[in-house]
């Protein structure tokens, strides 16, 4: 049977949320795009007073991609990882992965972040898989629309279980692994027979175990 070791991206691999990243990075090509930036910090805080979803800020945070060709994101993203998402990637998270891919399990990243960007990951050579949330592309080019669902809570479990049976995989959970920052991730972790958390300062009633990652 297979085991697999599960990770989170924002704050469990990375020191800084991708998503903010990635728009930082997108102003500094285009600084007309700095437009969008009210309407971010609007879609933000009506989703923390609960007036938005995670999904509909999500959408409304990423308009900034609308209408960029396939072809061109290509390029953004694959340029996005060398100047910023390779440097805000724990080294404990990689040696871990490491580790633990040397020991023969999967490593697999599951994230609610945008998997069209976070595909550059692929570049760390022990990852098998990454599994993101998904934004919908029109006639080659990208928009801002989630397709499905916010990959989060248990659509992560639910995304994880579709990816295996198309793999043809059984696993072994009891003797597999799920590194976050967040227990809204505890649908991961309640399958798993080894969950641990990342970096984590708040309330822990579930007693998971915490490592400090760097």
């Amino acid at each position: 049977m297979t085991k697999l070791a599960i990770f989170d991206v924002d704050f469990t691999l990375t020191s800084r949320e991708t998503l903010m990243e990635f728009y930082i990075f997108m102003v500094k090509k285009d600084p007309k795009l700095i437009v969008y930036a009210p309407f971010s910090i609007i879609s933000a805080f009506l989703f923390v007073i609960g007036l938005f979803t995670a999904k509909k800020a999500k959408e409304n945070f990423i308009s900034f991609i609308n209408g960029i060709s396939e072809e061109k994101m290509k390029c953004l993203t694959a340029e996005f990882y060398e100047k910023r998402m390779c440097k805000i990637l724990y080294r404990d998270g990689l040696d871990t992965m490491k580790k633990l891919k040397n020991k023969g399990c999967k490593i697999y990243l599951i994230s609610a972040s945008a998997e069209f960007y976070l595909k550059e990951l692929y570049r760390i050579e022990y990852v098998d898989r990454i599994i993101g949330t998904i934004f919908s592309i029109k006639n080659g080019k990208h928009y801002n629309k989630i397709a499905g669902k916010n990959c989060k809570g248990e659509e992560k479990v639910r995304r994880l279980m579709e990816s295996l049976k198309k793999d043809g995989l059984e696993v072994d959970f009891k003797n597999s692994y799920m590194f976050s920052d967040s227990l809204a991730d505890l649908p991961l972790f309640n399958i798993v027979g080894n969950p641990y958390l990342i970096n984590h300062k708040k309330s822990n009633p579930y007693n998971i175990k915490v490592l400090n990652w760097k």
